[in-house]
């Protein structure tokens, strides 16, 4: 993406080659490129995307069915895909959507632009500050009554030197009590090093280079939160819909956390 919010189809968008895994239709040639060069490394990895879409999905749900949300603030949203959090939460809900890449919240803004409760905001996570006083997210969201907040594949394209943790804290801190926090996160734990090297040697030639992390590290993400039943666990045992059904591929870690309301 150059800085003028043309699309760049010289190099790999790490948005287009998740789409590619979905099997959507937004991607270039180039994207494709990388995105097989990645399935022939680990060919199952259109199966685990479509995990981590399910398990944003039961998120979602759980958290309008049972914890009561009504708001939802999506960061890192890339491109329409079906099974959007607006799509998946009751009639009602507040949803805004987050991207840094002025495409894709172009693309989004036109699939939601009817929608009154729905709201698409350009602005990053690496800006907490002017991403919560963006027009299209406070006029949008109560900050003062509960909210979620959705990072579904995003922290891993998070280097350690922007310290994500600390990024998450200072939206936490402006979120109400009662507040939570869905993060879904890319991990190489039980995964050969000969292959993590190749995969993540695609990534670095994307717009975003990838960073994987361990479930000690993706942890760490939820400091300030109470993890809610049954914790950090693998993308697909999280809540699933069938339990003891056919197992779910999975490439990362899943979770969900609320601000303690005292």
């Amino acid at each position: 993406m150059t800085g003028s919010g043309r699309i760049d189809s010289n190099i790999p968008n790490v948005a287009r080659m998740y789409d590619y895994y979905l099997g959507g239709y937004h991607n270039f040639a180039v994207d494709r490129e990388a995105a097989e060069k990645v399935l022939a490394i680990f060919p199952d990895t259109p199966a685990a995307a479509r995990t981590n879409r399910r398990f944003l999905q039961r998120a979602v749900r759980y958290l309008a069915e049972e914890a009561g949300i009504r708001q939802f603030l999506d960061i890192g949203a890339g491109l329409p895909t079906q099974g959007n959090v607006h799509e998946v939460a009751p009639a009602g809900c507040k949803v805004v959507y987050v991207d840094n890449d002025p495409v894709a919240v172009a693309q989004a803004r036109t699939l939601v632009e009817d929608l009154p409760d729905v709201s698409v905001a350009l602005a990053d996570l690496r800006d907490p500050d002017g991403l919560l006083a963006d027009p299209h997210v406070c006029g949008h969201l109560d900050l003062t009554e509960p909210v979620a907040i959705l990072m579904v594949s995003l922290l891993h394209f998070v280097p350690d030197d922007a310290k994500p943790g600390r990024l998450i804290a200072q939206l936490r801190d402006a979120t109400a009590p009662g507040s939570h926090l869905v993060v879904s996160h890319l991990t190489l734990d039980g995964v050969a090093e000969a292959p993590a090297r190749q995969g993540q040697e695609v990534y670095r030639s994307s717009t975003a280079p990838i960073v994987p992390r361990t479930r000690t590290d993706i942890l760490r993400l939820f400091e300030g939160y109470d993890l809610v039943e049954p914790g950090l666990v693998w993308l697909g045992e999280w809540r699933p819909d069938a339990p003891g059904g056919p197992e779910e591929v999975s490439h990362g870690y899943g979770g969900v956390g609320m601000r303690p309301k005292y």
